[in-house]
C-alpha cells in the first residue's frame, strides 16, 4: 500500500482529481484537499494510502516531479480589492491571484493568457501574471484563441519558417522539372468539398488491358511537398512541430504556410505542379495488379466538388454534365474502377459503417446558424477508394524496399471491449456475435444484418466504439478496419507530416538511397502521454507469432519517437476541434433553453444517460437524478440503465423526449431534463421559472444547489442518484439544501468569489 509511483495529475471541475500512473495501473484518486497543493497536468510522485468509501485507491502526493511550463486561460476578474484570473478550463480548480500591476493592459472580463509565477501551495492559491489580452469572451473567434493555447496547438509560425517560404517561387520552373515524367497532357482533375481551399489529390483513370483481362490504369498525383520542403530546414521543423493541419469551423491552422498549402504545392486548376504520382493497374475483381511510383509535372484539367461529379455520375445527359463534357467519360472510367475496387473491399472483408457526421455552419459574426448532417455520396467514395489503393501500394512499396518507414497501424478490440460488444448485441437481439479472434468481416456482417433496423445507427456506433484508435509506427501490424496488411499514409503531404515521411521515404527507395530522419524537436507531453499508454498494452499470445518488418535498431526506435509524435498531435488537433465544437454548440443551445425535442440515447452510463437531438445532432446528459424517483443500476454488458422498482431501461437507442434545462459553457455541458408523457406543459414552465410544488417559489439558492449537483463528478453523481428525492424541490427541501450548501461553504479555505 506505501509503494511510490510517478504519474501525472489529472484534476476535475469540482475540486478532486486523480494520478494516472505511469505503469498503466488503475488511477488513484486524489480529494480536493490533496489537489490544493498540485495542478492538472503536474507530474507527481504519490502513494496510495487508503480505499476510501467507494473503493477506489486514494492517493497521497509525496513529491512533485515536474511542473510544465502551461499558459493558463481565464477570465480577469477584480472582487473586493483583489485581482484574480478564474481559468477557463476547470480542471485547474483554483483562481489564479494577480498582483497588482502584473495585469498589463487587461480589463476586467477579459480573456487573458496568465504564466504562473508562485504554484499553489496547501494553504495559498497561484500567483501569476497576465502574459497574453486575447479579448472580450464574445468576440467572434474566441472559442478558436482559447483552444489553441488550451492545448499547445502551435499556431504561428517562426520568422525562420516564413523567410523561408517568401524565398520560395511562385510557380513551377524549368529546372524543377528535370528528372520528372511530363503527364501535362494527361487530364487529371481533382474532386473536394466546395470549401476546400489546398488540393492534395488529383485522380485520372482509362481502360486498360490487365494481364489476359480487361480492366483500367488508376492514376493519383498527390501534391510533391518534399519537393520544397527540406529534410531539417525551418518550414520542416515547423511541419514537425505542427504535425498536422487542425480544422475548425470556419477557420484552419495549416500544417504549412499559405504560399505552400494554398499556393506552390496546392493542385490548383490550369496550373503546372510537381506530383508523386502512384500508377496502378486494376484488375476487373478489383485487385491491383502492378503499380509503381515516379515524381511527375502536371496541370489540373478541372476543379470539381462531390456535389458536382455525384450530379454527372447520376445523370449524364444533365446540366453538370453539359456544362464539363470533355471529362464525363474519364468520370465514368473513374466510377467503373471505384465499383471494381469496392468489390474487393467486400472480399476482404473490410468494415465500412454508415455513421452521421455532422457539419457546423456559422455566420460571419461565427455564431452557429444551424448544425446539418454532413453527407456522403458516390463521389466521395469514389476519392475515398482511390486514395485507399494509392495508400496500400505506398505501405507495400516501402515494405517491399525493406526502408524503415511509418505504417498506419489499427488493431482490433481488446479483450475487455469484445465482451461489453458480445453483451450489448446479445442484449439488442442481433443474432450475431464475434469470435474470440475476431476479423474485420465479422463486424462488416453484423454492420451489414443490421443496416434496415431502426437502431443501426446505434449499434454501428457500438461496433466503432469497441475498436482501438489507429497509430503512426515503423512496427506493421496491418489495418484491421480496413483489413489491409500494410497500410500507410501517402496521399495528404500538405496537411500530414508522416505522408511527407512517406514521400520521402519512397523517394530514397526510387534513388536508391536511405533516408535519414533529421535531429527535430524534442516530442512534448502529447507524446510522453501517449508512448506511456502505449508502452502499458500488453497483447495476449497468438498461435502465429507476426514478424516485424524491421528489427528494432536505432533507427527504428528513431521512427517509432516520429511515429508517437504525430499520432500524439493528430489526437492533440481532435481534442482541440471538438473543444471549440462544444463550445459552440453551447453557446447555441443557450438560445433554446426551455424548448423540448425528440432525441435518442446515444450513450448509458452509471450517472445518467446521453441524449442527441434529432433535429439539432447536439448531446447533452439526462442526468440519473432526473430518470424518475428509483435506483437505476447501470449494466456495462448491455450499456443500460434499469430501474430496480419498474423495469424501465434508458440503452443506446431508446427514444426519449427532453426539455433543454441547462448549459454550462465553460465545462462544454448541456443538460436535458426527461419530459414524460402525461406531465401538463404548464407544470414544465413554472419549473423552468423556478417555481416548485404547489405553486412555492424555489429558491435561488436551492437553484444554485441543482445546477451544483448537475456539474458532479461521473463518480459523484452516481452515489446521489441512489438518495435522490424525485420531481421538484419543495420549499421545505430548498431551505435545506441552501442551509446545507452555506454550512459547507464556511467550511472551506477559499473566501467566497462574485460571478
Amino acid at each position: 500500500m506505501l509503494d511510490e509511483f510517478e504519474g501525472t495529475v489529472q484534476g476535475h471541475r469540482d475540486g478532486h482529481g486523480f494520478v494516472q500512473r505511469d505503469d498503466g495501473e488503475a488511477d488513484i484518486y486524489l480529494p480536493p484537499n490533496e489537489m490544493r497543493a498540485v495542478l492538472h497536468k503536474d507530474r507527481v510522485k504519490a502513494r496510495v494510502v487508503r480505499q476510501d468509501r467507494r473503493g477506489r485507491p486514494e492517493g497521497r502526493v509525496v513529491e512533485i516531479v515536474e511542473r510544465p511550463e502551461q499558459p493558463i486561460i481565464g477570465r480577469l476578474l477584480h472582487e473586493g480589492g483583489i485581482w484574480l484570473v478564474a481559468p477557463e478550463d476547470k480542471r485547474y480548480g483554483q483562481d489564479v491571484l494577480i498582483p497588482k500591476g502584473a495585469t498589463g493592459p487587461a480589463k476586467v472580463g477579459q480573456v487573458v493568457v496568465v504564466q504562473l509565477t508562485e504554484p499553489p501551495a496547501l494553504f495559498g492559491q497561484p500567483v501569476g501574471r497576465v502574459k497574453e489580452v486575447l479579448g472580450e469572451i464574445d468576440d467572434p473567434g474566441m472559442e478558436i484563441e482559447i483552444a489553441v493555447r488550451k492545448y499547445g496547438v502551435p499556431h504561428e509560425f517562426s520568422a525562420d519558417c516564413l523567410a523561408e517560404a517568401k524565398a520560395l517561387p511562385d510557380k513551377v520552373r524549368p529546372a524543377d522539372k528535370k528528372g520528372r515524367i511530363d503527364l501535362t497532357d494527361v487530364p487529371l482533375v481533382t474532386i473536394d468539398g466546395e470549401d476546400a481551399r489546398d488540393f492534395d489529390d488529383a485522380v485520372y483513370c482509362e481502360p486498360a488491358k490487365v494481364g489476359r483481362g480487361k480492366g483500367w490504369r488508376l492514376l493519383v498525383a498527390i501534391a510533391d511537398v518534399s519537393a520544397y520542403v527540406q529534410t531539417g530546414s525551418a518550414i520542416d521543423i515547423d511541419a514537425y512541430d505542427r504535425a498536422t493541419s487542425v480544422y475548425f469551423p470556419r477557420r484552419v491552422i495549416p500544417m504549412l504556410p499559405e504560399k505552400l498549402s494554398n499556393g506552390l504545392c496546392s493542385l490548383n486548376p490550369e496550373v503546372e505542379r510537381l506530383c508523386m504520382v502512384c500508377d496502378m493497374l486494376v484488375a476487373a475483381d478489383g485487385e491491383i495488379y502492378a503499380y509503381q511510383f515516379y515524381p511527375a509535372v502536371m496541370f489540373s484539367h478541372a476543379r470539381f466538388t462531390y456535389t458536382e461529379v455525384a450530379a454527372i455520375l447520376g445523370n449524364t445527359r444533365g446540366p453538370e454534365a453539359a456544362k464539363r463534357k470533355d471529362r464525363v467519360k474519364d468520370l465514368l472510367n473513374l466510377a467503373d474502377v471505384y465499383k471494381a475496387l469496392l468489390k474487393q473491399r467486400g472480399k476482404r472483408g473490410a468494415v465500412d459503417f454508415e455513421t452521421t457526421e455532422t457539419q457546423i455552419i456559422c455566420d460571419d459574426a461565427g455564431r452557429i446558424e444551424k448544425i446539418v448532417p454532413r453527407t456522403r455520396n458516390e463521389a466521395h467514395r469514389l476519392i475515398e477508394e482511390a486514395m485507399l489503393a494509392a495508400n496500400v501500394c505506398s505501405a507495400d512499396f516501402i515494405a517491399e524496399g525493406k526502408h524503415p518507414g511509418l505504417f498506419r497501424v489499427h488493431e482490433g478490440p481488446t479483450p475487455e471491449k469484445k465482451e461489453i460488444l458480445r453483451g450489448y448485441l446479445k442484449a439488442m437481439g442481433v443474432g450475431l456475435s464475434i469470435t474470440d479472434d475476431p476479423r474485420p468481416g465479422e463486424f462488416q456482417a453484423i454492420a451489414e444484418a443490421t443496416k434496415e433496423r431502426p437502431d443501426a445507427q446505434q449499434i454501428h456506433t457500438m461496433l466503432l466504439r469497441s475498436m482501438q484508435q489507429a497509430i503512426y509506427t515503423p512496427i506493421n501490424s496491418g489495418h484491421f478496419g480496413l483489413a489491409y496488411e500494410a497500410y500507410t499514409h501517402f496521399t495528404s503531404p500538405i496537411r500530414r507530416y508522416p505522408d511527407l515521411l512517406v514521400h520521402r521515404v519512397i523517394k530514397a527507395i526510387l534513388g536508391k538511397t536511405r533516408y535519414q530522419l533529421p535531429m527535430l524537436p524534442t516530442p512534448g507531453e502529447a507524446h510522453a502521454k501517449l508512448a506511456k499508454r502505449l508502452a502499458s498494452r500488453v497483447k495476449a499470445p497468438t498461435t502465429k507469432p507476426q514478424k516485424a518488418t524491421v528489427a528494432p535498431t536505432k533507427e527504428v526506435l528513431a521512427w517509432e519517437a516520429a511515429g508517437l509524435h504525430c499520432s500524439a498531435n493528430e489526437r492533440r488537433a481532435d481534442e482541440a476541434s471538438r473543444d471549440v465544437e462544444a463550445w459552440l454548440k453551447c453557446k447555441y443551445m443557450r438560445e433554446h433553453l426551455g424548448e423540448e425535442y425528440g432525441g435518442v440515447v446515444t450513450a448509458a452510463t452509471t450517472f445518467g444517460i446521453f441524449v442527441t437531438l434529432d433535429a439539432m445532432y447536439v448531446e447533452g446528459l439526462v442526468h440519473i437524478t432526473e430518470l424518475g424517483g428509483e435506483y437505476f443500476k447501470f449494466d456495462e454488458m448491455r450499456q443500460e440503465l434499469r430501474g430496480e422498482r419498474t423495469g424501465i431501461r434508458y440503452a443506446i437507442g431508446t427514444r426519449v423526449r427532453v426539455q433543454v434545462s441547462r448549459v454550462d459553457l465553460d465545462g462544454r455541458k448541456i443538460d436535458f431534463r426527461l419530459v414524460r408523457e402525461g406531465e401538463e406543459l404548464t407544470s414544465r414552465a413554472m419549473k423552468d421559472k423556478g417555481v416548485g410544488s404547489a405553486g412555492v417559489p424555489v429558491k435561488a439558492s436551492a437553484k444554485r444547489s441543482s445546477r451544483h449537483k448537475a456539474e458532479a463528478a461521473p463518480e459523484q453523481r452516481s452515489d446521489r442518484a441512489a438518495t435522490a428525492a424525485p420531481g421538484p424541490q419543495s420549499a421545505m427541501q430548498a431551505f435545506k439544501s441552501a442551509v446545507k450548501k452555506a454550512a459547507n461553504k464556511m467550511k472551506g479555505r477559499k473566501p467566497p468569489r462574485r460571478t
